[in-house]
């Protein structure tokens, strides 16, 4: 038998501002809007890659950071859908292979209220 889906995940309407670069917006099925700029959603980035990226800097703590270097401002240069479940989006650094589940979308969202709601907590 299927797992019945968090209906609160779902989308009801999914916007991505590529060329005024101002993000992501999504209202979500039970009336909740989400806000995700797009240097936010790089950071929280689901692919392999940027896991395993993310679990190194934590073993190192923010040490590994003295001397940060300039790093030009994260854009979109495109998004497309992946089934009716996740977005793709191809970032100005060259990054493509993360797929933001709209679960995943749900449970990084920034505002306080989802945090507390669906954050799922570091392995």
């Amino acid at each position: 038998m299927p797992i019945a889906l968090d209906e609160r995940k779902k989308p009801k309407n999914l916007k991505v501002f590529v060329s005024t670069g101002e993000g992501m917006e999504i209202a979500w099925n039970d009336g909740h809007l989400s806000r995700y700029t797009f240097p936010y959603l790089r950071e929280h980035c689901p692919c392999a890659m940027c896991n395993d990226e993310r679990q190194k800097k934590s073993e190192l703590g923010k040490t590994a950071e003295v001397f940060p270097m300039f790093k030009p401002r994260i854009t979109a240069k495109s998004a497309s859908p992946v089934g009716n479940y996740a977005v793709q989006i191809e970032y100005s650094d060259g990054h493509s292979t993360g797929i933001y589940s709209y679960g995943h979308l749900r449970e990084i969202c920034p505002c306080e209220e989802c945090q507390k709601e669906f954050a799922v907590s570091p392995k």
